[in-house]
């Protein structure tokens, strides 16, 4: 009989990584999140897991710890927005958030976990030339860990996604085993979301039948046996921004709209900017590019005039159909784009559970 393996997230948010440590075989005792609204949302998709809805600086480590024969392992994700690569404001070590690593140390210092994961961007190599980097790995160092660090993309383990994340894995017992082999198969949009209903501007039914059976076995994998899911939830455009679909095709973006339909995006347009996400159309045939602020970023369907739904945004970040948002459109959004893929984070911990 194998070991029970216990696991805490920290800086939980919605749940990607807990679920996909789940799907791996690690039980989540406890997960930490101060956000009001991810915290409900972890809760009715983790009933079996203790939330704490707290600031992590307030929150003292015994309370978190494990039952001594457990296999222990500590993981999270520290915020991440202060290390990406499209927040040149606040990307340094002045930013208060990109301290918050700390406080994931002080846990491990206590319960000496047997496993770390601690997940974020991959900008955060880059960030105030490599000095957190150096920093966490100079922490695993001093605590007695065995460390390696792995930067994976979504899309090379099942995910119709093309998301990079960064991964440092601290080890108690002996060697980091290599990081994953990427699958050969790549999951497309199509995979994805083909199966899903039509859908207008500002669409607000939450929860409806599917209108047709899965289309690939990724859709079969994520229905899960349902015969219908929530989630059917788009953002209400005004005709300014819906009159510049019609001109994008798939895989184009801002740079296809007709100057006449840009007027309020004068900077962008003349400045010859690079963001390319902008007023994306998503191409059938390939993974998706990055699911972050896909409402603010105008991340159009692939053949649909209109934005993603909040269940689509899942299915390309791989929730099942199962999982349920809680909060407003614009919260289930943000919840959807900050996660963890959880088949890219079982990928991670079915490593690290192989080498026990």
């Amino acid at each position: 009989m194998s070991p029970l393996i216990q696991g805490i997230d920290l800086f939980a948010g919605a749940g990607g990584l807990s679920l996909g440590a789940q799907l791996a075989g690690v039980t989540v005792t406890h997960a930490i999140e101060e956000n009001r609204v991810a915290a409900n949302t972890y809760r009715i998709n983790h009933p079996e897991t203790q939330v704490i809805e707290a600031d992590i600086r307030s929150i003292d480590p015994p309370a978190f710890k494990p039952k001594p024969a457990a296999v222990k392992l500590l993981f999270g994700g520290p915020p991440c927005q202060g290390f990406s690569t499209s927040n040149q404001r606040t990307r340094s070590a002045d930013n208060p958030k990109n301290w918050l690593f700390g406080e994931f140390f002080r846990f491990a210092r206590f319960s000496q976990p047997d496993w770390i994961v601690l997940e974020n961007v991959k900008g955060l190599r880059q960030t105030a030339d490599g000095h957190f980097e150096e920093l966490i790995l100079k922490q695993l160092e001093t605590l007695g860990y065995e460390s390696a660090l792995w930067v994976l993309c979504a899309a090379d383990f099942g995910v119709p996604q093309r998301r990079y994340r960064l991964f440092f894995v601290g080890s108690r017992t002996g060697r980091v085993p290599m990081a994953p082999s990427p699958q050969k198969k790549i999951v497309t949009v199509k995979h994805a979301l083909a199966d899903l209903p039509v859908l207008g501007v500002g669409a607000h039914e939450d929860v409806l039948p599917y209108p047709c059976a899965a289309r690939s076995n990724y859709a079969k994998q994520m229905r899960g046996g349902l015969t219908e899911c929530s989630g059917h939830l788009v953002t209400a455009n005004n005709s300014t921004v819906t009159k510049r679909y019609p001109h994008i095709p798939q895989g184009g973006n801002w740079q296809n709209i007709p100057k006449r339909l840009m007027q309020n995006y004068s900077n962008l347009v003349n400045s010859r900017s690079r963001h390319t996400g902008i007023y994306r159309r998503l191409s059938w045939d390939e993974p998706s590019i990055v699911i972050a602020n896909y409402r603010k970023n105008m991340l159009i369907h692939p053949e649909q005039h209109r934005g993603l739904s909040v269940r689509e945004a899942a299915r390309l970040q791989s929730f099942p159909d199962s999982y349920r948002f809680c909060g407003s459109i614009g919260l289930q959004q943000q919840q959807v784009s900050n996660a963890v893929p959880p088949l890219l984070a079982k990928a991670v911990f079915s490593q690290i559970l192989n080498a026990e």
